[in-house]
């Protein structure tokens, strides 16, 4: 059984040509890693206003298609004989409020 160990082992110089590539792999690892640290700035200005502004219009237009929604909701309930959450029920509306949804902080 040792034989049969020792035959399926690796050589000595099979042993040091795998340390070799181990090694240039660590060194490439680090120097790709000491690039990332020295990164400041990952994301330009330009592509974080882009995205804030998008939000602040997607946030913006959220808002407005709620009121709108609330606002055709309450007048359709004017004349509705049940309560607002059996009409909700019964028309299958689910509100932000159901989910726990708040629309994000302003940035």
């Amino acid at each position: 059984p040792e034989l049969k160990d020792l035959n399926s082992s690796m050589t000595t110089p099979e042993m040091v040509r795998e340390i070799e590539e181990l090694r240039k792999d660590c060194a490439s690892y680090t120097e790709k890693l000491e690039r990332i640290k020295s990164a400041t700035n990952h994301v330009t200005p330009e592509e974080k206003e882009k995205v804030c502004s998008e939000q602040k219009l997607y946030c913006k237009e959220w808002r407005r298609r709620k009121r709108m929604a609330t606002e055709l909701l309450e007048a359709i309930l004017e004349g509705y004989p049940k309560s607002k959450k059996q009409f909700f029920e019964e028309v299958g509306i689910e509100t932000d409020e159901d989910h726990n949804v708040t629309l994000p902080a302003a940035v």
